[in-house]
């Protein structure tokens, strides 16, 4: 499954807003628990999802 890269809106409480950054159409902003991400990720950070788990991009 994937890989797929979202981008970190915003963060609201235990959650993050994460917006997909590699297709033309984007869509909706999904929201995921904190405690699913790598610990250190703020608003901004970049991340990938592949095999049900997130990296964090540098």
């Amino acid at each position: 499954m994937g890989p797929y890269e979202y981008i970190i809106e915003e963060i609201v409480g235990e959650y993050a807003y994460l917006r997909r950054t590699d297709t033309e159409q984007p869509g909706e902003p999904m929201m995921i628990a904190m405690a699913l991400l790598p610990e250190g990720v703020d608003v901004g950070s970049r991340l990938k999802w592949e095999n049900l788990e997130y990296t964090l991009l540098f």
